[in-house]
């Protein structure tokens, strides 16, 4: 039996264009001889539709587009289909009123659902707010082939493989048991860095551990900040990739099953990236194609500093939509080096997009004369330094207005994480393109992109960064050399270790201090901060629930606290 893996990028709550990717993948499979189509988890409303879940209105037309689809489809041909189901039984028991289900289509008709039984809720998973989860096995009979149905985190499960159990059942091992011949996988799994290297070596142990050939299909696409990779794939019972779909792409692969030999036959395998940079690159590429398209823009404008950032970025914007729809403006001060002009023309050269140039220096002394008055017998500091930056976001976001572009912020991870930006200034934008993405990280990107040629000009890699808001301003006046300060956020934000583990790794505690104060009174900034395009475990963005009122740096580790303590505590030292 010929199976076809579906690789699609849906619009998360455009059901009738949803349907009909799905319909016109099903044709495709269809000519290729294919018997079962599988596409990703929540494939007819797009992943995930979060509080549009809360409207009966939507529930009900995704209900009715179903129910369409089923007749549309080619009638034989099985197709899953990942959609919401109502839990009848909400009011009786308590429960969710819906469950995140797979439909079974095929003659017209949809012939079974089945619900996903491991619901996840932690970093940008918040599933527990709209389902119920299901309670049994999934599977069905097709062509004599037992099939077992699997919904994306049923299969992050396997205590052997995590050392631990997160939830009470393991779906695998429950459809093990009830001996079906092969296990499918719908799956909506965002992208981080390396993450696919891991999806791997999980199902593989798997494969291996229950004797089962398993099929992974995962949805493609950006939707908000979140991106999917694709990257769809197949094992045989002995844990070894025998299909691989193109990563960051619409795709659909075909996969043979032998009955008599109860494993797939090799199918094509699509290769992986060739470094970090590339899958960063290609992550980023994707994320801003589809969140500029699926708001329903066509062009963006972004400032151009001559910095690294922003050259990144506009290359990004370039790759992802065209020279003809990218604007780069550059808006120099009396503080702006020359080479912050040539630097950004020659990128705009390079990339062959257009510029334009409005210096705001007349806007600068307009500013100054206002605020004379009442900013006399002080000294020019940080209020006169964000002043250009917000003129700068001002003149951005009249570009934006005026002529419908897309603003692009031009921020990376660094800085978001110390509040090194200005709001209302440089924070300006509708999609922060490389908010995920650390300082040292956007120079590794940069220096990948340049391996066959000047893209980045070479200036803006070697010379010092600076924001120039001031004569001979670096950003080491304020922050630590980005080395060491990437690696101690590296280590407070995605790792968690506490400030007495940073220190221990060899870096200076007032420095440590210093950094995670900087953090903590950064929070009000980022809450303000356009999406960001996600690359990593923990990214600023929908999975960061941070309080902004608080003091927890009052307890800089649990030695303290317990120094802090009552004596008749102190048996917690032991």
């Amino acid at each position: 039996m010929k199976i076809a893996i579906a690789q699609l990028n849906p619009t998360i709550g455009d059901l009738p264009k949803n349907a009909q990717k799905i319909l016109e993948a099903a044709q495709q499979a269809v000519a290729k001889g294919a018997r079962l189509l599988l596409t990703p988890e929540l494939s007819l409303c797009g992943y995930p539709p979060r509080d549009l879940l809360l409207n009966p209105s939507f529930v009900e037309a995704m209900s009715i587009t179903l129910q369409q689809l089923a007749r549309d489809l080619p009638p034989n041909l099985a197709v899953l289909v990942g959609t919401v189901e109502e839990n009848l039984q909400a009011k009786k028991t308590g429960g969710k009123t819906l469950f995140n289900s797979i439909a079974w289509l095929e003659a017209g008709k949809v012939k079974q659902i089945f619900y996903k039984r491991l619901l996840p809720t932690y970093d940008v998973f918040d599933e527990h707010r709209y389902f119920e989860p299901g309670l049994q096995a999934n599977y069905f009979t097709l062509d004599d082939i037992n099939i077992g149905v699997t919904v994306c985190e049923d299969l992050w499960n396997d205590e052997e493989f995590w050392g631990k159990r997160s939830y009470t059942v393991n779906p695998i091992a429950d459809l093990a048991i009830l001996g079906v011949d092969l296990i499918v996988n719908l799956s909506a799994s965002p992208y981080t860095l390396s993450k696919q290297r891991f999806r791997e070596a999980m199902l593989s142990h798997s494969a291996v551990r229950f004797r089962q050939p398993i099929i992974y299909t995962n949805q493609v696409g950006g939707n908000d900040d979140l991106i999917f990779d694709g990257r769809s794939f197949a094992l045989n019972r002995q844990g070894e990739i025998i299909c691989r779909s193109r990563g960051f792409d619409t795709d659909l692969s075909i996969i043979e099953f032998d009955q008599e030999a109860r494993d797939f036959k090799l199918g094509l395998i699509a290769p992986n990236c060739e470094c970090e940079e590339e899958e960063i690159w290609q992550a980023l590429v994707l994320g801003v194609r589809d969140y500029v398209r699926k708001c329903g823009f066509n062009q963006v404008v972004l400032g151009l500093s001559g910095g690294i950032d922003s050259s990144v970025v506009a290359a990004i914007a370039t790759a992802a939509l065209g020279k003809e729809n990218v604007l780069g403006v550059l808006m120099p001060s009396p503080h702006s080096s020359d080479h912050s002009v040539t630097d950004a023309l020659a990128l705009a050269a390079n990339l062959g997009i257009k510029t334009h140039t409005l210096p705001i220096g007349d806007l600068m002394q307009v500013y100054d004369k206002i605020f004379a008055d009442l900013f006399a017998d002080t000294e020019f500091g940080l209020a006169e330094e964000n002043i250009q930056s917000r003129i700068r976001g001002n003149l951005l976001m009249a570009i934006s207005n005026k002529f419908g572009h897309l603003l692009l912020s031009t921020g990376n991870k660094s800085e978001m994480a110390v509040g090194y930006c200005t709001l209302y200034g440089d924070m300006n934008g509708g999609l922060a393109v490389i908010a995920d993405v650390p300082k040292t990280r956007v120079y590794a990107l940069c220096r990948w992109l340049n391996r066959n040629g000047e893209i980045i000009p070479d200036n803006v890699l070697t010379k010092a960064p600076s924001a120039e808001l001031k004569p001979g301003q670096v950003d080491q006046d304020s922050l630590p050399p980005y080395d060491i300060l990437d690696d101690i956020l590296q280590r407070l934000i995605q790792d968690h270790q506490s400030p007495a583990q940073i220190i221990s790794a060899g870096h200076d505690a007032a420095v440590v201090d210093k950094v995670i104060k900087m953090v903590a009174r950064a929070e009000f900034k980022r809450r303000q901060a356009p999406p960001g395009l996600k690359i990593t475990d923990r990214a600023f963005g929908t999975g960061w629930r941070m309080p902004i009122a608080s003091n927890w740096l009052a307890v800089k580790n649990v030695y303290q606290l317990r120094n802090m303590l009552t004596p008749s505590l102190a048996l917690w030292n032991d």
